[in-house]
């Protein structure tokens, strides 16, 4: 008896996500469609299947699978000052053009009951980032995701990005910020809110 050979389409991998080739075959068609042609353009072959996983990869927050658990621990120490995490790296992808956004996200809470592991702060504005996003939605989904999760005093998160969609097309102007923020609770009160700016003054 002959031993079972699995057998690939060459243009498919063992245990390959099924999305890959057909998000592959739509990006051969933009190819063909610009006038470009891997048969003859060595570094275009293939490409249409590195930009397939590329999406998979950086639109990998549309898979709530891959929300990050917020481990808490209960405020044993009934500590109710701020606390802020700052200058959190994040990418992203403009939901209107498909260009990438990019800056630091600035994330503060006053406890309650609960605390969260710090880690979890930018895991969590990883997860919302790595989909097709808008920055102002990004910076809503971190505080209320928080404020549900911990039943904080306050939440205030802060994004700062520059946006491809402004610096290469349209107006382009390189090195544009935008600054959005997301206020819940005690943020609120001008003083906590202060608080938070002079925090954030403080770099390094």
């Amino acid at each position: 008896m002959k031993p079972h050979l699995e057998i690939f389409p060459p243009e498919v991998e063992p245990d390959e996500d099924p999305r890959v080739g057909a998000i592959a075959s739509h990006v051969r068609e933009i190819v063909r469609l610009l006038g470009l042609d891997p048969e003859k353009d060595a570094n275009l072959v293939d490409t249409d299947r590195r930009v397939a996983k590329m999406y998979l990869d950086i639109f990998a927050g549309l898979d709530e699978g891959n929300r990050p658990k917020l481990t808490t621990f209960p405020n044993e120490e009934r500590y109710t000052a701020m606390v802020m995490e700052k200058e959190i790296p994040f990418y992203s992808m403009c939901s209107h053009h498909f260009i990438p956004f990019y800056g630091h996200g600035h994330i503060a809470y006053i406890p309650n009951e609960k605390i969260v592991g710090l880690s979890k702060l930018p895991r969590l504005l990883e997860f919302f980032a790595r989909r097709p996003q808008l920055q102002e939605r990004l910076t809503e989904q971190v505080a209320s995701t928080l404020e549900e999760e911990l039943k904080p005093q306050g939440v205030m998160v802060v994004i700062e990005a520059r946006h491809l969609c402004v610096e290469m097309r349209g107006v382009k102007k390189p090195g544009a910020i935008t600054v959005t923020s997301a206020i819940r609770g005690i943020f609120l009160e001008k003083a906590v809110r202060e608080e938070f700016l002079d925090l954030l003054r403080r770099r390094g």
